[in-house]
């Protein structure tokens, strides 16, 4: 199941490479909207970009409005007992607001996550 949001590009971060076989990017959105009093609210959503879809989002769209297109990934993860629970939006889709480009339906949302990092202190996450 996929979502969207439109909202405004502040942040784009560098691609990170996590180990040899994954690497990610990660840029925020500015999403504003009012209230029953009529006040404005504004929400800083941090989406992560994975392997081939890190080249979706680059500088040229830092303050400007874009329409994200997104998976919501889940994870549980265990270590010496303890418990802990992430959530990730994994943007697959990036267009300025108001552009009517096709779909691209030779490149379909990914359903599953790649290859895991290759670091020594992740090895034990569960994607």
């Amino acid at each position: 199941m996929s979502f969207e949001l439109t909202g405004k590009v502040i942040d784009i971060g560098p691609i990170q490479k996590k180990g040899e076989s994954f690497k990610k990017r990660e840029f925020v959105i500015e999403v504003s909207e009012a209230g029953n009093s009529g006040r404005e609210f504004t929400d800083y959503i941090k989406f992560q970009c994975i392997q081939d879809r890190t080249d979706i989002i680059d500088e040229s769209y830092l303050n400007e409005n874009v329409k994200v297109t997104f998976n919501i990934k889940g994870n549980k993860w265990e270590k010496d007992g303890r418990v802990s629970y992430f959530t990730n939006l994994d943007a697959w889709r990036v267009e300025k607001a108001g552009s009517e480009t096709a779909p691209d339906d030779d490149f379909p949302p990914p359903l599953l996550d790649d290859l895991p990092p290759d670091n020594e202190e992740m090895d034990d996450l569960p994607f």
